[in-house]
């Protein structure tokens, strides 16, 4: 592990101690996915989008939900641009401003309010997931929800996988999470439900790759249809999210 990847490491296990955070930290299903008949893309399938932009947005994003824990759920002291640079692992040279830039559309977009700190960076309140502007609610206490939620483990940042996986891979585990629950055997989503996430053919294949590769996901074929009818195979998909509290295996 290079310098930087360990001081990286190094903060983001600090940041989920000092939070307390046991367990799942959740987010809600209209985070990821889109409401049927809705024209508008999934909040998450708009944040990655744009490139390397979309990589430090949703990053942050999810850090800052990490971190705020209690009501009314903001950072009042929240890392220094350089600061998250460094959690983030980015380059130095240029990740403050990268990260000044996200969390600018972070806020322009409703996901987060920032307000002006003297002598330190702005405070960061955290908002309702679906960015709208509006405030935030535990998943759970959301009544739209029922109780439903996408929980990511805590090990997800404290065993480096923040840092591990693509901005890709993380928004497909996201999806297939809130698709598959808590399923112990293959399942295939409908390819109608598979447009309400809003993330494209090379992006389902690429990151479907990579989660394969580090042991996140099964994926196996099996056929549709009846013996009288026409005959197609399709994927059926399986998450491992036990694997997430094992750290990613060394290349």
């Amino acid at each position: 592990m290079d310098e930087a990847r360990a001081v990286a490491m190094r903060e983001l296990r600090m940041v989920a101690s000092r939070s307390q955070r046991t367990g799942n930290v959740p987010f809600p299903p209209d985070f990821v996915i889109a409401k049927e008949g809705q024209d508008r893309r999934a909040p998450l399938a708009r944040m990655i989008q744009g490139g390397q932009g979309g990589s430090v947005r949703l990053s942050l994003y999810l850090c800052i939900t990490m971190m705020a824990t209690k009501e009314p759920f903001n950072l009042r002291k929240p890392p220094t641009p350089k600061g998250w640079a460094r959690m983030l692992n980015l380059d130095p040279r240029i990740g403050d401003r990268r990260v000044q830039r996200n969390l600018k559309w972070l806020a322009e977009n409703g996901f987060i309010k920032l307000e002006p700190r003297w002598g330190g960076p702005a405070e960061i309140k955290l908002l309702s997931a679906a960015g709208d502007g509006r405030e935030y609610v535990r998943p759970i206490e959301q009544r739209q929800n029922r109780g439903r939620y996408i929980g990511v483990p805590v090990e997800f940042w404290t065993q480096g996988w923040a840092l591990e996986l693509s901005t890709t891979a993380v928004a497909l585990l996201l999806v297939l999470r809130e698709a598959l629950g808590k399923q112990t055997e293959p399942q295939y989503i409908p390819t109608d439900r598979q447009r309400r996430y809003g993330l494209s053919s090379d992006t389902w294949t690429k990151a479907n790759a990579e989660l394969r590769s580090h042991g996140l996901l099964t994926v196996v074929r099996e056929v549709q249809g009846s013996t009288y009818d026409y005959q197609r195979w399709r994927n059926a998909y399986l998450l491992d999210f036990e694997r997430l509290k094992e750290p990613p295996k060394a290349p």
